[in-house]
């Protein structure tokens, strides 16, 4: 038997191994048409990864308003994939298996899943595969568009940045460092390589990154490891060495060295003017690094006069602004205005380090015991959660956020996926609950940076939305009414109350770092979020200039 690709054969061969019915003609066959089809070999992990979703998740379109029952603790995921229906025109008989065939279905499975994970890592975010560069610092920075503007710590596919003004420091992934100046454009093109269309930069390269090479218009910069500076005005460019030696080429000339404390000036097709370098026309890494500080500091006191403002609303039950922390430091007080009616969380394992600001304290969540306990009194018809984290990575099934202890009615579990996929579960009153998820949101280029997430419960209203940096991500009918309770409860991670045995499911730890953490006894406004989330920003946002 032989395969073509595309074909009806084809379809129904990578059917039949989907599901384990192949003859042994059928898984031959197929094994010679991947060796030598790529084109088939994308189509059938494709498939095969499509087969896997639909199996994983039973539910999927099944009425998920059913009673909770003590086996019934995988919420978002299923306890066992179900039985599927198979839609086949013929099926051939089973056959025994031979040891070739084991060995073959070994370097299929490794094929699949390294097929699988690049396609994963694809489709949970472009970033993580084809990034050449992160944007590491930013001192206020207007970009050509606010909807455009890159996240601080965020990984940079090629293409352009084009800043208004301010300052921003991009770091390559070969080691280079380079710092832009507003007004500017620079153009990505690999961990190694950039295109400078126009205005002042300044680039520091290590020895790793010896080769670095930066062009313009007018001029080819190559370093040979060395500090310069680059200044690309229309059909003008400077060079200027601050150390070490680099290659400049113009066009239609040869490569020619222009070593420390030089700098050469290019003006059209004109012979290029040395002159001497001159540091003070670029901003180094060091000033930028203390203008960064002062914005720092300036922004962390914007959040905190922002947070005596939060404090004041009578709503805002549990606030955890991480302020207080220390090494020894084991409770974390309620700032809120219900202080004095639900106490301090108890920090359990965790580590105190950075937060969104460098003075700024967050606990990092890494081990299975880590945990914050509280005990919320009192019940409520609406609910907003809200949270800023820096994920380090979706370990478990479910990651959890916040969650009540065990399954009692009328509590909630507000967790991430591994999926990335957000999730709020509400325990109905009379033993139902009803699952809310969004898409897949918790990308891969979002692990470490900050992110702020947070859930609107409207009880009143039968309505849920998800949102991520102040932007709905998703929208929900809401079938399990008011009241809602907490009890106690678990900030990044959950205790299983109820449940016996030992099963790896029932750990939900939490993986990364918690910087701030709110309960609202009431529905904040689409508006609300966006301002609770602007607020927290650990850059501020800038509205784009108006283009000439």
């Amino acid at each position: 038997m032989s395969l073509d690709f595309p074909s009806r054969t084809f379809d129904e061969v990578v059917a039949a191994a989907c599901h384990g019915t192949a003859s042994d003609e059928q898984v031959r066959a197929l094994h010679e048409l991947l060796r030598r089809e790529p084109a088939a070999r994308d189509e059938y992990l494709l498939r095969v990864e499509l087969h896997a979703r639909l199996a994983s998740d039973p539910d999927l379109f099944s009425d998920r308003n059913v009673p909770v029952v003590a086996s019934d603790v995988r919420e978002i995921m299923p306890v066992e994939p179900q039985p599927e229906r198979h839609i086949l025109t013929s099926r051939p008989p089973k056959r025994r298996r031979w040891p070739w065939q084991v060995a073959f279905a070994a370097g299929v499975t490794f094929l699949l899943l390294g097929g699988l994970v690049w396609h994963l890592m694809g489709s949970r975010g472009g970033g993580s595969r084809r990034a050449v560069a992160m944007l590491n610092r930013a001192v206020n920075a207007r970009w050509h568009s606010a909807d455009a503007a890159p996240r601080l710590g965020a990984p940079l596919e090629p293409g352009r940045l084009r800043l208004q003004s301010g300052l921003a420091q991009v770091v390559f992934y070969n080691g280079a460092r380079v710092v832009i100046e507003g007004p500017a454009e620079l153009q990505l093109v690999s961990s190694s390589e950039a295109v400078c269309v126009s205005g002042r930069l300044t680039a520091e390269v290590p020895p790793q990154a010896r080769g670095f090479r930066v062009t313009s218009p007018s001029l080819d910069v190559t370093d040979l490891g060395t500090s310069f500076g680059l200044h690309v005005a229309g059909e003008q460019a400077e060079v200027h060495v601050f150390s070490g030696l680099v290659e400049f080429r113009t066009a239609g000339s040869t490569n020619r060295s222009l070593t420390e404390g030089r700098a050469a000036v290019i003006n059209g097709a004109a012979a290029p003017k040395l002159i001497a370098a001159d540091p003070a026309e670029f901003t180094s890494l060091f000033e930028l690094q203390s203008r960064s500080v002062a914005a720092e500091a300036a922004r962390y006191d914007q959040w905190r006069a922002a947070n005596r403002r939060w404090n004041r609303d009578e709503s805002l039950r549990v606030h955890l602004d991480f302020e207080q922390g220390s090494p020894g430091e084991w409770r974390l007080p309620n700032t809120g205005p219900w202080s004095d009616r639900i106490p301090d969380a108890a920090i359990v394992g965790c580590q105190w380090l950075e937060g969104r600001w460098a003075t700024k304290p967050a606990l990092e969540f890494r081990g299975v015991s880590d945990r914050l306990r509280l005990t919320i009194p009192g019940k409520a018809d609406s609910v907003t959660l809200a949270a800023w984290v820096r994920v380090q990575g979706l370990d478990r099934q479910i990651n959890s956020l916040f969650m009540s202890d065990g399954f009692a009615p009328g509590t909630l579990h507000w967790v991430i996926r591994h999926d990335g996929v957000l999730g709020l579960t509400v325990i109905g009153p009379r033993g139902g609950h009803q699952i809310l998820v969004s898409p897949p949101v918790m990308t891969v280029e979002q692990f470490g940076i900050w992110t702020h997430l947070a859930v609107v419960l409207d009880g009143p209203a039968g309505r849920a939305t998800h949102y991520v940096n102040g932007q709905a991500v998703s929208r929900h009918e809401v079938r399990q009414g008011p009241p809602y309770q907490f009890g106690t409860a678990e900030v990044g991670n959950w205790n299983p109350v109820g449940f016996k045995g030992d099963d790896p499911f029932l750990v939900r730890n939490f993986s990364g770092v918690i910087d701030e953490f709110c309960l609202f006894g009431r529905a904040l406004s689409a508006t609300e979020v966006k301002t609770l989330y602007g607020d927290g920003k650990p850059q501020p946002d800038f509205p784009a200039q108006a283009r000439n």
